[in-house]
């Protein structure tokens, strides 16, 4: 199966997908095809909603969800930053623990 994935203004097309890629094998494949490094999110914009995919969703699946209205979504690659090793001076916050009550 494929996807189309908007680029930088460039409509793209990743091949070779099943329901069970995940986001981040998605984004992994564009960031290398492209040639940039740093750090990106997949959005799914759909009927005026931006959606950024967590890095395990997988967005055949989310298609085949919305059945005939899938034709109307729209992915759309965004750089959200430099790669860790792009910039070494950065300091990342730290992670707590969260409790869902």
């Amino acid at each position: 199966m494929e996807l189309k994935v908007w680029v930088e203004g460039v409509l793209r097309v990743v091949c070779g997908l099943s329901l069970s890629t995940s986001c981040q094998d998605v984004v992994i494949t564009l960031a290398q095809a492209i040639g940039q490094t740093g750090r990106y999110t997949l959005t799914m914009k759909y009927r005026g909603n931006d959606r950024i995919l967590a890095a395990d969703d997988c967005p055949l699946l989310q298609l085949a969800q919305l059945g005939p209205l899938a034709a109307e979504v729209q992915f759309v690659l965004q750089r959200t930053g430099p790669s860790l090793s792009e910039d070494s001076h950065e300091v990342l916050p730290e992670r707590r623990a969260s409790r869902l009550w």
